[in-house]
C-alpha cells in the first residue's frame, strides 16, 4: 500500500514538472494533485528537495518516444539535429514560447530565487545535459563524435538550444524556423567528425 502512495506522489510531481518545468512542487500542491494527505507526502519525502531529486532521478531512465537517435539509417548530423528539435518542440513557438520564458523569468530572474528553486533548476539542467550526453555517447560509440568530452559538447549544444528558445519567444516570422534548422546543423557539425574523416 505504501509503495502505491509513493508512486502516486511521484507520478503527480513528474506530471506537474512536465506541464511546467518551473513548478515549485510545493508539498500542498503535489499532495493535492496526487490525492494524498500532506502528512503522507512528508512521510515519503520529508523535504521538497528529496521529492525533486527523486522525481528527476526517475526521469534519467525514461526514453523519449520516437527518439531520432535510434534511426541509424539516417546520417549522424541529421539524427542529432532531430534530437535537438525535440527539445525545442517541448517549448513550442509564439505564445507557448513566450509563456515558457515568462515562467522562467518569474521563477529565476525577476527576484533572487530561493535555495529550493535553485536546487530544482540545477536538477533540471543536469537532466537536460544527461539526455544530450546520452545521444552523444551513442554517436561516439559509432565513431561519429569529434574529440572532446561528451559533457562539454552537450552543454555547448544546450547553449545553442537555449538561444533558439529565446528567439522563439521574440517577434519573428516563419523564415526563423529555416534559420533555426541551419543553426542546429552548424552546431551538430561542430561536435561531430566530418563525414569524410573515415576515408584513407
Amino acid at each position: 500500500m505504501g509503495h502505491g502512495t509513493r508512486d502516486k506522489i511521484l507520478i503527480a510531481a513528474a506530471t506537474m514538472l512536465g506541464e511546467d518545468p518551473t513548478a515549485k512542487l510545493s508539498v500542498r500542491a503535489v499532495a493535492a494533485r496526487a490525492g494524498v494527505s500532506t502528512g503522507s507526502l512528508r512521510h515519503f519525502f520529508p523535504t521538497q528537495r528529496e521529492l525533486i531529486d527523486t522525481v528527476v532521478a526517475g526521469m534519467y531512465t525514461v526514453d523519449l518516444p520516437d527518439d531520432p537517435m535510434q534511426d541509424t539509417a539516417s546520417p549522424p548530423a541529421e539524427r542529432l539535429v532531430a534530437c535537438l528539435q525535440l527539445l525545442l518542440a517541448q517549448v513550442g513557438t509564439g505564445e507557448s514560447a513566450r509563456g515558457y520564458w515568462r515562467a522562467l523569468h518569474a521563477a529565476y530572474v525577476a527576484s533572487p530565487p530561493s535555495d529550493d528553486a535553485v536546487h530544482a533548476f540545477l536538477a533540471h539542467e543536469r537532466l537536460a545535459v544527461h539526455y544530450v550526453e546520452r545521444w552523444l555517447v551513442r554517436l561516439r560509440d559509432e565513431g561519429a563524435l569529434a574529440p572532446g568530452e561528451p559533457g562539454h559538447h552537450a552543454r555547448f549544444l544546450l547553449t545553442v538550444v537555449n538561444g533558439l528558445l529565446t528567439e522563439r519567444a521574440l517577434p519573428g516570422d516563419l523564415t526563423r524556423l529555416e534559420f533555426e534548422a541551419r543553426t542546429l546543423m552548424t552546431a551538430a557539425s561542430a561536435v561531430l567528425r566530418p563525414a569524410s574523416s573515415d576515408r584513407p
